[in-house]
């Protein structure tokens, strides 16, 4: 389950980063914006997991 959760949050975050620099590249404000959330969500997404195995025994 960490696996799948790991590879979800390094999606997000490549995906997030895809199109904040998308948008940027085209001056679209909220596409940026929306790029830049995605990537904080896989960010944090990426840190509970980091957190959760740094708990295991």
């Amino acid at each position: 389950m960490a696996r799948e959760q790991k590879a979800k949050a390094k999606k997000e975050q490549i995906k997030g980063k895809a199109k904040e620099v998308g948008g940027r590249a085209v001056r679209d404000l909220p596409m940026e914006a929306e790029g830049r959330a995605e990537k904080a969500k896989g960010d944090v997404r990426q840190a509970k997991e980091k957190g959760k195995d740094a708990f295991k025994p």
